[in-house]
């Protein structure tokens, strides 16, 4: 028995370990080797530790704990060990920071006592103001100057001899002897950096210039047309998401804050990392993967590639060759930070997309009589295997083909004749854009290949190409209706269910201001103010702004 939960029918709980090391293949084409600031001796900081010559060797990543939900249907629980062992070893650090304390009137007293003060008065304002005041203030400003003032108060910068002008970051070395940024306010840089506003000069001294953000390796790259777009692949070693995920983010001199920025060369070269990368792990995997060079593949290269692994996958599994057998992508767009101190979206604003593959299955760690040692780890899309199964069994038809029709015979709910009834926004021969019949987020969008392809390893060149534009057509409307805020994710087939007509589904999620998820949304009840059709026609009114 291998089950999807956590419970075994001995009555105890089942669980496992990733224990992740992988090699990757650098596939980046240049280096861009720059100064970041300075250390505690004055000498140099560089980014050179993100521009890898070689392939990266990762021989034990950080581990984690894989617990089923007790109820399949509410997915499963990862826990980082070396996060959870430094909680374990102190648990009293489990817990939230008190709320300050704070006062209008005392901060205002402070700073009318001190207006003869040598020191400029609006920056002593913005430093004895409250703290919620601060955040507040760095996350809803538009004016570029109250940026500057808040950014030299949440970290400490290089100044030119004018001593006016940043030039870097101040570094600390730490007991291990990494150098981190000198950061007063975690919170209140994060506000800053991400506020578009910022001057493009402390955007890219705070977070866009490679290495800024961390030591992990670029290992790929890529120039749009014209070189008008440039998107770096980094690797994210000890991952959240087991085995390493990668992140493809806008390059320093391609500075993408917002959608309305966003190019279509830009959704292409972010997609193609994702492809790039499957494929290369999957055919390596195969023993496929002949000289690997330092640079992207071709889109022939790509689709060539792609075609070899798709022949040799049912032989690769037979032979137990291939470790991984479905993707993980996913996308959440849009950053805000209430004056509490919670963060209400993503970790930052900048445009990017994250991805990973993941391992068929994983060793129980507690063992039982019942159980054969491992079970198959959590995928989303894992649940649309197991309800299409099941609605095959018990009506004879494809689920996919169904609702497809569905989707093409909708009736409105309300009976009014003469109101829109379609929820298809866009369609082209590979895939539909449309809002589903039920939405689980008010503004849900949804995209579904038409034909019977239910992974990237399924998508040939022209479906990919398609899946792309829609993508970008997709988050385009969303955004000129207002939305700020919104997390793209994938459901994808498993790359062993051959025999399986699950079609690759993509939903977009925008949040609402006035919808944060309460006890309705966790006991998946979603609430709606609106017909679906009435939000289609709301969509399909942006459609010709961005479709050519």
């Amino acid at each position: 028995m291998n089950p999807k939960t956590c419970v075994s029918p001995s009555g105890i709980f089942i669980y496992g370990t990733h224990k992740p090391h992988f090699k990757v293949h650098n596939l980046r084409e240049t280096d861009k080797i720059d100064t970041l600031g300075l250390d505690e001796d004055r000498s140099p900081v560089d980014n050179r530790i993100n521009f890898p010559d070689s392939s990266v060797y990762v021989p034990q990543a950080d581990g984690i704990y894989e617990i089923p939900n007790a109820f399949p249907f509410r997915g499963a629980t990862y826990i980082a060990k070396r996060w959870a062992d430094r909680k374990a070893s102190d648990p009293g650090l489990i817990r939230l920071p008190k709320r300050p304390e704070m006062s209008v009137g005392d901060f205002l007293g402070k700073w009318i006592a001190a207006q003869d003060n040598s020191e400029p008065f609006l920056i002593k304002i913005f430093e004895s103001m409250p703290e919620p005041l601060q955040l507040a203030t760095a996350v809803n400003t538009t004016d570029p100057e109250d940026l500057v003032y808040l950014a030299h108060i949440s970290c400490r910068f290089v100044l030119d001899p004018t001593h006016i002008h940043p030039t870097g970051l101040k570094f600390t070395t730490q007991n291990d002897g990494h150098k981190t940024p000198v950061i007063h306010n975690h919170a209140l840089f994060e506000a800053v950096a991400n506020n578009p506003h910022l001057p493009v000069r402390y955007k890219e001294i705070m977070v866009l210039k490679p290495g800024t953000q961390g030591t992990s390796e670029i290992v790929g790259e890529w120039h749009g047309a014209k070189n008008h777009s440039h998107v770096y692949e980094y690797l994210r070693k000890n991952s959240y998401i087991p085995w390493g995920h990668y992140a493809a983010n806008m390059a320093d001199d391609a500075i993408r804050y917002r959608i309305n920025d966003l190019t279509m060369d830009d959704m292409i070269g972010m997609r193609h990392f994702y492809y790039q990368r499957t494929y290369v792990r999957m055919a390596d995997q195969l023993g496929l993967l002949k000289d690997v060079k330092k640079n992207k593949l071709k889109v022939d290269q790509l689709e060539q590639l792609r075609q070899k692994i798709c022949g040799g996958l049912p032989h690769g599994y037979a032979q137990n060759q291939v470790m991984f057998n479905r993707t993980l992508w996913g996308w959440n767009f849009g950053f805000d930070y209430a004056p509490s101190k919670y963060r209400l979206h993503a970790s930052h604003q900048q445009v990017h997309q994250q991805y990973a593959l993941l391992p068929n299955t994983i060793i129980t760690d507690n063992k039982t009589a019942s159980s054969t040692g491992d079970f198959p780890i959590y995928g989303y899309g894992d649940l649309v295997e197991d309800f299409i199964r099941s609605y095959h069994r018990q009506t004879g038809k494809s689920f996919f083909d169904c609702y497809i029709q569905a989707i093409h015979n909708n009736r409105r709910m309300d009976g009014n004749q003469k109101g829109p009834s379609r929820l298809i926004i866009y369609k082209d021969d590979r895939v539909i854009v449309f809002v589903p019949k039920a939405q689980t987020s008010q503004w849900e969008l949804q995209l579904m290949t038409l034909a019977p392809v239910g992974n990237i390893l399924e998508t040939d060149t022209t479906t990919r190409r398609s899946i792309d534009r829609a993508i970008y057509y997709t988050i385009k409307i969303l955004d000129a209706m207002g939305a700020r805020m919104i997390t793209a994710i994938e459901l994808s087939k498993r790359f062993d269910a051959r025999d399986l007509d699950q079609r690759l589904l993509y939903s977009f999620l925008p949040r609402l201001p006035e919808s944060p998820g309460a006890f309705s949304e966790a006991q998946l009840r979603w609430i709606n103010g609106h017909y679906p059709e009435d939000f289609a026609s709301a969509c399909r009114s942006q459609v010709a702004r961005f479709i050519p």
